[in-house]
């Protein structure tokens, strides 16, 4: 496995890029890759199959000029920005037998997570299906989502560390589904930041995933993959 460090400027290319990863290891072009990423400005994000006007405060959205995107995996409606740490797997069917059931692919790799938090002495559990929160108090900081093709899986989740939550309120609503911990409790209630280190966390989730090398940059491939993607894939949603 590989691991990439890379974000870049635009939320567009920070979605897209998980998908080119995903279509590069479907075409034989690449293999497994665990990567990092966070964007230094807010913007929405909506699952594949989220509804735009369920989710979103638009009032705020529109006055803040807030970007609003579709990813290709499932999941919910997430806010992004400085203090939400990004990671992305590209796991194959083929080496890892417990990712070829959904539900079980999910407990594989939050346990992984939740071990390494847990090296990292932070008291943290798996919330099935896709969740992680505080073993004190069962807050939120970790949502997950998957899309899943022939030979590989894209897993992808958010870690809540130094995040603004009065942010989420702000530009999103209760959604309509919620996982029985939840309780009712509103966002800025239930979800929290965890005090990790990004640095020292991406070092010890690479090594639980059994990382052999780091590549912090773009093969030609990969650039020239993106840059198509970006001209081809529209993934900007207004309201209707």
């Amino acid at each position: 496995m590989i691991q990439k460090d890379i974000s870049f400027l635009t939320p567009e290319e920070n979605l897209l890029f998980d998908d080119v990863l995903l279509y590069l290891a479907e075409q034989g072009q690449s293999g497994e890759v665990l990567r990092f990423w966070e964007c230094q400005q807010y913007f929405v994000v909506l699952g594949k199959i989220s509804d735009v006007q369920k989710d979103i405060e638009w009032e705020a959205v529109r006055r803040e000029r807030i970007p609003v995107l579709r990813r290709s995996s499932g999941g919910g409606t997430v806010l992004q920005g400085r203090g939400c740490l990004n990671y992305s797997l590209i796991l194959s069917k083929e080496n890892r037998p417990e990712i070829l059931m959904i539900h079980q692919s999910y407990r594989f790799i939050l346990e992984k997570l939740v071990q390494t938090l847990r090296d990292l002495k932070m008291e943290v559990v798996f919330k099935p299906i896709s969740d992680l929160a505080t073993a004190d108090g069962d807050k939120k900081f970790s949502g997950n989502a998957q899309r899943r093709s022939k030979k590989y899986i894209l897993h992808h989740g958010t870690i809540l560390y130094d995040f603004d939550l009065s942010k989420i309120e702000e530009f999103l609503k209760m959604p309509e589904n919620i996982p029985p911990y939840r309780r009712g409790r509103l966002h800025r209630d239930f979800l929290t930041n965890i005090p990790i280190r990004p640095k020292q966390f991406k070092e010890s989730y690479g090594q639980n995933l059994g990382v052999r090398r780091h590549e912090n940059h773009l093969t030609q491939t990969e650039k020239e993959c993106l840059d198509k993607f970006v001209k081809t894939k529209n993934i900007f949603v207004t309201a209707h």
